[in-house]
């Protein structure tokens, strides 16, 4: 225990993932992984300041908050930071036109957005969507340009849902990546400008939180990079030594 006092000397607040730390998904619902619900209970009795951090990208925000909510979390819209909601001030702020390679579930997400005579690419776990066609769409708007803009709602490998791994949205950007030979700007986790905004939320510095995730390289690794402290459950896409992905 001495030991665990010292390591989080200093911590003011919380961020915490939420799928595969919080909930496991499912079609449509999600199951609360055991002990969840009351350690968020605990962690908000505490004084400790929490914010959930995620890169969902198949949910609107509304709608997860609500979810998490159904399944007993005391949770609002106002504590989480998301990757769509900040896309779409970028997207403002920038005049960009995206074509949006993106689930139906966020789509609404986007309603306000200019999608006409795309300058831009936007892509996110778009699950049965990734097909040929709509990836080749992509390809060609971002060939097209002078100055392509792939802009990625997070980059994972792979996450966790009750039926077991399902491949993410990193795979697909790579592709888009090598064929047009550009890089992605990543708008969720690992971007150091995403837990700065999540900090920045907080009120606090980087060396003031600690960061709680499944995935060693977006929520551990990323984290660390910001100048956070981390921590990796043994939850949702942890895998034993030798399983786990390694940085790009």
């Amino acid at each position: 225990m001495a030991a665990w006092g010292q390591r989080l000397a200093g911590v003011r607040g919380v961020l915490l993932d939420i799928s595969g730390v919080l909930f496991d998904g499912a079609e449509g619902s999600g199951v609360p992984i055991a002990g969840s619900v009351e350690a968020v209970a605990r962690l908000k009795r505490s004084r400790l300041k929490v914010r959930f951090c995620t890169n969902e990208s198949q949910k609107s925000l509304g709608d997860l908050v609500r979810l998490l909510q159904q399944l007993g979390f005391d949770i609002s819209e106002g504590e989480v930071t998301a990757p769509a909601p900040a896309t779409c001030l970028i997207l403002k702020e920038r005049g960009l036109r995206p074509y949006l390679l993106i689930h139906d579930g966020i789509r609404s997400e986007f309603d306000q957005i200019d999608t006409s005579n795309p300058n831009c690419v936007v892509i996110a776990d778009a699950g049965e969507s990734f097909s040929y066609q709509n990836m080749n769409k992509a390809f060609q708007v971002l060939m097209e340009l002078e100055n392509p803009v792939l802009i990625s709602l997070g980059k994972g490998r792979y996450y966790k849902e009750t039926s077991g791994l399902m491949l993410d949205v990193g795979a697909y950007v790579k592709a888009l990546e090598y064929a047009c030979g550009i890089e992605a700007e990543v708008v969720g986790k690992p971007s150091p400008e995403y837990f700065k905004s999540a900090l920045q939320e907080m009120g606090l510095e980087a060396h003031q939180a600690v960061m709680i995730g499944d995935d060693i390289v977006g929520d551990v690794g990323g984290a660390q990079q910001c100048g956070m402290r981390a921590l990796q459950v043994r939850t949702g896409k942890f895998r034993a030594r030798g399983h786990q992905p390694v940085s790009p």
